[in-house]
This record gives structure tokens, sequence and C-alpha cells, in this order.
């Protein structure tokens, strides 16, 4: 079982394909919390926020309650205890190998998931990314193939559908930091490992996407001046410059500036590995 917050949330059984889909907007932001704070009790205090903002129902507790028993219902049957390191089940029952536990456990204040054996394509994405950065200074093609797998485990905006409630908006800013910093490092290992050629047009898409992410034009640039491209990679810089003035009153920071400073004396360091 793999429980999926890098997209809208949802729950894929590995080994059949089988897809869980929560029912509704509640549904969504409670299994979205749960998945996030996996392992940790969450208050029932926070779970109505998440859930209802500053408009709860008048029996906000009953409310919660009945989502948690419909979420529960939606889940597969009763994972297997692997022994004496895997947490309780419901209300912290449960023992040694072999006894039969729910995946959502309640306790005195509130809920806590319980993963188990089960992992979350998050925990994946930081265990790929990870290795590629390990990667990235002594062998750039292989961090590059870690962090494309990595990166390809996103389904769209993490936490879809689920960012109304703190925990999850949270939640999903910080793992899109986290993609932005993955993909800056998957460039920079791919012109480290000479593929300046085959970047070029996914880094001109990331500048549009992101135009104030100075990173994203650096590699550009050094992407196009190897490409003998050096008076388009002049004109990346000046239109970031042009859009940070304009809309932040700031000039580019030294590492692009220094950039912008390399490619016009055409410096030797520019040809080899960054």
């Amino acid at each position: 079982m793999q429980f999926r917050i890098l997209g809208p949330v949802e729950i894929q059984d590995e080994r059949t394909g089988l897809r869980i889909l929560p029912t509704g907007a509640k549904q969504r932001a409670l299994l979205g919390a749960l998945v996030v704070k996996a392992g940790r009790e969450v208050s029932v205090h926070r779970l109505i926020d998440e859930l209802w903002g500053d408009d709860p129902p008048a029996n906000a507790a009953n409310a919660l309650q009945a989502h948690v028993a419909r979420l529960r219902r939606r889940l597969p049957g009763p994972r297997t205890s692997h022994g004496p390191g895997d947490p309780g089940g419901v209300g912290g029952a449960g023992g040694a190998g072999g006894r039969p536990r729910e995946w959502i456990a309640t306790r005195s204040l509130g809920y806590v998931l319980h993963l188990g054996p089960a992992g979350t394509d998050a925990q994946r994405f930081h265990a790929l990314t990870a290795q590629g950065r390990q990667a990235a200074a002594h062998d750039p093609v292989r961090a590059v193939e870690l962090l494309r797998e990595a990166l390809s485990l996103w389904r769209g905006p993490a936490l879809e559908g689920s960012t109304h409630g703190d925990i999850c908006a949270a939640e999903a800013a910080q793992l899109e930091e986290h993609r932005i910093t993955a993909l800056e490092t998957m460039y920079d290992a791919s012109l480290r490992a000479g593929r300046h050629g085959e970047v070029t047009g996914e880094l001109e898409e990331l500048t549009t996407d992101h135009p104030m992410r100075e990173r994203f034009h650096d590699l550009l640039m050094v992407a196009l001046y190897r490409c003998g491209r050096q008076a388009e990679a002049l004109n990346i810089y000046d239109r970031v410059r042009r859009r940070l003035v304009r809309e932040l009153g700031v000039e580019p920071g030294p590492a692009l500036r220094g950039r912008m400073e390399a490619i016009l004396r055409q410096d030797p360091v520019l040809a080899r590995l960054l």
C-alpha cells in the first residue's frame, strides 16, 4: 500500500494497481492531514479546523467522527501487525505479530494514522532526491536518473484539493519548495553531465513558469552559451533583470550577475563542468 499526496490525495495498492480515492473535499482534507502527520496524534480540534476552518458545524466533533468512520470504510481491511515495533491499532489495542489492526487509531484527544509497512510517495520522493544529491558531485548521470525518477512521482500540485486547512497547506508549500530544489539540482547535474543540448527547452519552460527563480535563468544561460547561443544567453539575463526591477525593485543577485559577466568575457570555465 502507498498513501499518495504528490498530487490529489489517494491510496494505491501497488500489487494490484487498485486506487482508492476519498469521496468529497472533507474526506480528502481528512486523509491528507492524517497522512501528513502519519504516526502522530492529530487532535480533534486541529482536524475540525482543517475540515471546516472558521465555520464548523454545530456538533463538529460528531461530524468529524462520522467522517473518520466513513474514511475507515474506504480503506482496505485491517492490516496485520508486523511485531512489537508496529504501533497499536484502534484505541491502542494490538500486540505481537499476526493480530489485525486498523489504519486509523482513536486516541483520547484525536486520531492517528499508522502506516505500518505502507509508505507514502513523499517519503519515496525525499529518499530519491537525497540519493540524487549525494550522486551529483561524483556521478552526475546517475544523479539525473535518480532525480528524474523522484520528480516522476508527482501527479500534480501536492495535496491538490486538500489545502484549505493549515496542516495540508503548510505541507504542500514545503513539498513544492522541495520539488523546485530537486529540479534545480537535476538540471545542474545535467549540465555537469554535458547534456546542455538536451535540457535547453525544458529550462526555457521553467524560466517561464518561475520567472523570479534566478537559478533556472542561471542554468539556462549556461546551457545556451554551451550551445553556441551567447547572444540568447545574454538576452535571458536582460529579461529577468527587467522583470526583477519592475516587479520587485531589485537587481539580480551576485550569482546571476557573475554568470552574465563570465559569458561576456567568454570565460573558459563555462565550457567545463560547473
